[in-house]
């Protein structure tokens, strides 16, 4: 029974004491663990650094911004929802935009109102999305300052419009007037478009 109880207390002490060997250990290496997370830092700051390099790269390219004239809530109203919705788009080079295909029909279920438009023979009325034709041609002035942004269609108001010179503007109305132009460049192309209610700006991204 003596020689069970020695064996015994063998057993028992073996794993404590290289437990407490370990724990002296690293007591006695303080360093270790300052060492552990200089590396796990190192590691996330190289995933980091390696998210950054494959982003795409934007460069501004071209900005115009047109002064608003007429303050009327529902030409506010329809200028901000068309800026919303242009905002963003790319333009994938080679490719050709149509404003009217990527703003749409302006309707009441997307929340355009009736505001001043021009009919064809230049005679003021008011119309669903009046407002839009200023965004259009704040951007075919922003297009126009980049060579190898090429326009394929634009129109001329049947009337003078005060936010731009003569022939500078860019009439569109859907199913009839459309404002396009073709991405000749080597990179996509990203639209940005708002208002602050005073201005319309939009600006031309290259992203690489």
């Amino acid at each position: 029974m003596q020689v069970f109880s020695f064996i015994l207390e063998i057993h028992l002490l073996g794993p404590n004491e290289n437990y407490q060997a370990s724990r002296t250990s690293t007591d006695n290496n303080p360093n270790q663990e300052q060492e552990n997370n200089s590396n796990t830092k190192e590691i996330t700051q190289g995933i980091a650094d390696a998210e950054e390099a494959n982003k795409p790269k934007e460069e501004q390219i071209a900005t115009f911004s047109t002064k608003v004239y007429n303050k009327e809530s529902a030409r506010q109203n329809n200028i901000n929802i068309t800026c919303d919705t242009l905002n963003g788009t790319v333009v994938k080079k080679g490719d050709t935009f149509s404003f009217c295909n990527t703003v749409g029909q302006s309707s009441e279920s997307k929340g355009y109102q009736k505001a001043d438009i021009f009919d064809k023979y230049g005679n003021k009325k008011k119309g669903l999305g009046g407002g839009n034709c200023q965004i259009s041609s704040t951007l075919y002035n922003a297009v126009l300052s980049v060579p190898t942004l090429v326009v394929t269609e634009r129109h001329a108001h049947s009337n003078y419009v005060p936010y731009i010179e003569r022939g500078k503007d860019a009439a569109v109305a859907y199913g009839s007037y459309d404002f396009k132009f073709r991405n000749d460049s080597e990179n996509d192309i990203k639209i940005l478009a708002s208002s602050d209610g005073n201005s319309v700006t939009t600006t031309l991204v290259s992203v690489k």
